[in-house]
């Protein structure tokens, strides 16, 4: 299979749109919060999964990899979907993973098709945040799991914070408090719903480098470098990213699992 590279024309000045253009997707907790999705998802090497918004495929890899089952990666860009297929082509996954451009509020599954469903900072940035998790429920076979690792309010906001998060990261208002993502997943008619409240952690923000490769972090070094250098307004986006002293006093971040 011929591989599928992004383009190095200069990219839209989105969150979402740079990350494509230098090989990353990341979440708050790193890979122990990815971990422990896998643990609360009960996935082993027999589990068939589903990992919506798979970015540039960091966790189906290391899913395929560590333990060795067959996901399905989703991801509403095309360009993240060719990153995608590049890495499992990379570490030799391929025959493992899967790859497709879809959308988690009308995904095209039919229901209880995955032993489970993995939604790692996806639903924070939609609206509809009920119709994402019934979705996710949908295509959950009986027994099976719903695990999402989401932004969530630890306390109430000031419009200040709020303000400054809406500008760094497309994260809608309505992040929901602990209590409504766990209600979300009752909606959905999941059971044994299990909540973990973290607060934003150097250490556990710093296993984001495991899911990647030493050639994967000189890629994204030398993609950010060469954009800007080569992009002024670039370096204007760079300059607005940053966060209000405090703000991880409110903005944290939830894992929950939940029993179809």
């Amino acid at each position: 299979m011929k591989k599928q590279r992004p383009s190095l024309s200069v990219p839209a000045m989105s969150y979402f749109e740079l990350q494509a253009y230098v090989g990353t997707t990341k979440h708050m907790g790193g890979l122990d919060a990815t971990q422990e999705l896998i643990e609360l998802c009960r996935i082993d090497k027999d589990a068939y999964v589903l990992d919506v918004g798979c970015g540039a495929g960091a966790t189906a890899g290391y899913l395929a990899k560590m333990a060795g089952c067959h996901v399905v990666g989703v991801d509403l860009r095309e360009s993240m979907v060719a990153l995608s297929i590049e890495r499992a082509q990379r570490e030799g996954v391929e025959d493992r993973v899967a790859f497709r451009v879809a959308d988690v509020q009308d995904l095209a599954f039919d229901d209880a098709t995955f032993d489970a469903v993995l939604c790692e900072s996806v639903a924070t940035f939609i609206e509809d945040k009920q119709r994402v998790v019934n979705e996710l429920a949908r295509v959950v076979k009986a027994g099976g799991y719903v695990g999402l690792n989401e932004e969530t309010w630890l306390k109430e906001p000031t419009p200040e914070v709020i303000e400054h998060v809406k500008t760094m990261w497309p994260v809608k208002s309505n992040v929901p408090t602990v209590e409504g993502w766990e209600a979300l997943l009752k909606g959905a008619g999941l059971q044994g719903v299990t909540v973990r409240v973290y607060q934003v952690d150097a250490r556990r923000e710093a296993t984001q480098v495991k899911r990647y490769t030493f050639g994967d972090m000189v890629r994204m070094f030398w993609r950010t470098l060469v954009l800007y250098v080569k992009s002024a307004e670039f370096r204007a986006y760079m300059k607005k990213q940053r966060l209000p002293e405090g703000v991880f006093e409110y903005l944290g971040y939830v894992v929950l699992a939940g029993r179809r």
